[in-house]
C-alpha cells in the first residue's frame, strides 16, 4: 500500500498590499505540483484574518476560546509540513506571521517547515534566521537549505517576480529536504498516536 502525499502548507507571511509574497508562493506551489509525494495548499494569512493574540490560556494549554483560533488550529493540524514565504522587515519577519505562529502551540509540534524570503540586501535571510529560533520553540524541525531571493536579482524592476535558475534550483533542493524530513516526523506522530 502506497504512503499518502504529505500535506505541505505555502503560508503568505505577508498581508500588504502590493506584496511580493503572492507571485513567490504560487511559484512554490508550482514547484511542489511537480512532485507525486506533495499535496500543497496555499495559506494567505490576510484570508485567515486573525486578530492580535486574542486569547486568555497559554497556547501550550489546547483550550481555545475563540472560533478563529480554532479554525485556524484544524488547518495547522491537517498539515505535515509548512513552507514559510516571508519578506524581511527590519531583519526580522512581518508581525502579522508572528502573530499566527503564537496562536497555537501543539497543532506545529513534529513537523517540517522550509522557508522561501526575499529581501532587499540579504535575500530575506535575517527573517529566516529568527524563523528558525521560533520554530524550533515549537518543535519545528527546519530545513537546512532555503531559498533567499534578491529583490533585484529575482524581480524584474523591482516588482515583476522572474526566479533565477539557483532559486529554481535551491526550492527544488528545500522541497526534497522538507519532504524528506516530513516523512520521518509523521512516523513520529503515528507512534505518539497524534495522526492515524
Amino acid at each position: 500500500m502506497s504512503e499518502a502525499p504529505l500535506s505541505v502548507a505555502v503560508i503568505l507571511g505577508s498581508t500588504r498590499p502590493n506584496r511580493h509574497s503572492e507571485p513567490v508562493a504560487r511559484w512554490v506551489m508550482d514547484r511542489a505540483a511537480l512532485r507525486t509525494d506533495v499535496k500543497a495548499e496555499l495559506i494567505d494569512l490576510a484570508q485567515v484574518d486573525l486578530p492580535l493574540f486574542d486569547e486568555p490560556m497559554p497556547p501550550i494549554m489546547g483550550a481555545y476560546a475563540h472560533e478563529h483560533t480554532r479554525a485556524w488550529a484544524a488547518t495547522v493540524a491537517r498539515h505535515d509540513a509548512f513552507v514559510f514565504v516571508s519578506p524581511e522587515y527590519n531583519r526580522s519577519i512581518p508581525a502579522v506571521l508572528k502573530n499566527a505562529i503564537d496562536f497555537l502551540y501543539r497543532e506545529w509540534i513534529n513537523k517540517a517547515a522550509g522557508f522561501v524570503s526575499y529581501g532587499a540586501d540579504a535575500g530575506g535571510a535575517r527573517a529566516v534566521e529568527h524563523l528558525r529560533v521560533i520554530l524550533g520553540e515549537l518543535h519545528i524541525a527546519d530545513v537546512r537549505t532555503m531559498v533567499p531571493l534578491s529583490l533585484s536579482q529575482d524581480f524584474e524592476n523591482f516588482t515583476n517576480f522572474t526566479p533565477t535558475e539557483t532559486a529554481i534550483k535551491k526550492a527544488d533542493e528545500m522541497l526534497e529536504q522538507l519532504a524528506s524530513w516530513a516523512r520521518a516526523l509523521r512516523t513520529v506522530r503515528q507512534e505518539q498516536g497524534v495522526i492515524v
